[in-house]
């Protein structure tokens, strides 16, 4: 399969950031790394290889981008509202930048993507199709950490607010945004072994389901711990299954 990696300044950032896309035709898909990973850090861990069946049958094409945003929530000495404003601008090179570059890529200025990762990328990915129904068809959220408050304190400032799902989600007031977003679908799984949060996918499920969004969540048992052997295991079922169904 082909491989291409690609890098701009983004002035949305204020640095570099780079985008690596597998396969050549299909649906694409945009991963997002775990908090500090890099748009190569599903390569490394040999996810690439268990989608190769899919890449390979030319069914999707994926695209990762570096987990900018979570590298500042990581940050020790950073607050939450740094970290949110890093996280809204991250969104935003998402939706001005990577999207229309893959757009570009797959030459069609409309086409949807799906949207998915691990942990702190459950997140990102959350957070893209709840704010961006428009353009991310479908998210497959695998063993997600979604209360970001989590790794750093700090008041909920505005940033945070709308950068945050569980905040924004439960307040959104009818109108264009979420009645495309009830025509998405949220796929939210877990393990239950070792650092694995379940309770954390079904908050998020119960605040989808109060707005009307559809989603599912599924439980997988307790040999599957927070790692990437349970995504790889994970990732190519739901994207067979999301696929299949569109």
């Amino acid at each position: 399969m082909s491989r291409v990696a690609t890098k701009w300044h983004s002035h949305r950032l204020g640095q570099e950031v780079n985008v690596v896309r597998w396969g050549e035709v299909g649906t694409p898909v945009l991963f997002f790394p775990t908090a500090a990973g890099d748009a190569e850090e599903g390569e490394r861990f040999l996810l690439i290889d268990a989608l190769a069946p899919l890449l390979e049958a030319g069914r999707i094409k994926l695209y990762s981008v570096d987990s900018v945003a979570g590298k500042a929530w990581l940050t020790e000495n950073n607050s939450t509202r740094v970290a949110a404003r890093a996280q809204n601008a991250f969104d935003a090179c998402v939706y001005h930048e990577v999207i229309p570059a893959i757009r570009s890529d797959c030459k069609d200025p409309s086409i949807e993507v799906v949207a998915t990762g691990p942990s702190i990328g459950a997140f990102n990915a959350l957070a893209a199709i709840c704010r961006h129904p428009d353009v991310f068809s479908s998210a497959i959220c695998m063993s997600g950490t979604y209360d970001l408050s989590k790794f750093l304190e700090g008041e909920v400032t505005d940033d945070y607010y709308h950068s945050s799902p569980l905040h924004f989600v439960p307040n959104m007031p009818d109108g264009e945004l979420l009645a495309q977003l009830r025509e998405r679908f949220v796929l939210i799984t877990h393990g239950t072994g070792k650092w694995e949060e379940p309770e954390q996918s079904w908050r998020v499920a119960d605040l989808l389901g109060a707005r009307g969004i559809p989603n599912r969540v599924d439980e997988w048992g307790t040999e599957w711990n927070h790692d990437w052997p349970t995504w790889r295991n994970m990732l190519p079922q739901y994207l067979d299954e999301v696929l299949s169904s569109e």
